[in-house]
């Protein structure tokens, strides 16, 4: 498979660490954390990685070149000086994933630091997406979606969980991406710029959404102090 990572956002709940410095490439135990993604991606067998870049994205390819010294090859996907969102985000890459066709894929945020082992991740998903979810942090008590005992991911539920930003798919979940997104703001301007969640949403209607609870480590890189506690405890 080869895979996205998500690096386009502008990092303002991190300022003032993002004034010079985007949110993926601030360091935690000794390494970017986008590293830790790349150094997964690269032992579960992807040779193919785009990444998606907009704030201060000329500093992506001083930092991780070609990626050949992961065993990868990188190509970045700009964006432009207002970030797409994840589903544009998505839908721009897409040309540049070079899958053969709705081959799924994986995508990641990269501002997110976990242990959850990428081999688990299933290579070829019944649906249009496969969605890690994990335990509801603190600062995200109400969780994002279900997942019930079929194992499929339902928009609500009498327990809901966080989305880990750690998820396989196809490009048919952005088929109807105009049908979906309507003409909400962003829609209609080139290269279009809207959410994902709302795909991924309707593809849950139609059972087309399948799930998995990391039950281990993970953390959302929101703030510059769960940045500094994710990075003490690395360094333990």
């Amino acid at each position: 498979m080869n895979a996205l990572i998500f690096a386009a956002g502008l990092g303002e709940r991190m300022r003032p660490l993002t004034d010079r410095t985007p949110k993926p490439l601030l360091s935690v135990g000794g390494k970017p954390l986008i590293v830790w993604h790349l150094e997964k991606l690269a032992t579960v067998g992807v040779r193919h990685v785009v990444i998606n870049t907009s704030w201060l994205a000329d500093q992506f390819p001083v930092a991780l070149g070609d990626g050949a010294r992961w065993g990868l090859r990188i190509r970045y996907s700009f964006e432009g000086a207002t970030p797409l969102e994840t589903g544009g985000g998505m839908w721009n890459a897409l040309p540049l994933l070079d899958g053969e066709p709705n081959a799924p894929f994986i995508a990641v945020n990269g501002d997110v630091w976990t242990d959850y082992d990428f081999e688990r991740l299933p290579t070829d998903p019944s649906g249009d997406a496969h969605l890690v979810l994990v335990q509801n942090p603190s600062h995200h008590p109400g969780g994002d979606f279900a997942l019930d005992e079929d194992e499929l991911v339902r928009g609500d539920g009498p327990v809901r969980r966080t989305f880990s930003g750690i998820g396989v798919y196809r490009p048919s979940l952005l088929d109807r991406w105009r049908t979906v997104i309507g003409d909400a703001p962003g829609a209609n301007v080139q290269p279009p710029r809207f959410k994902l969640a709302p795909l991924l949403r309707a593809a849950m209607a139609d059972d087309r959404v399948s799930g998995e609870l990391h039950m281990g480590a993970w953390t959302d890189v929101g703030t510059p102090e769960r940045l500094a506690e994710l990075d003490a405890r690395l360094r333990a």
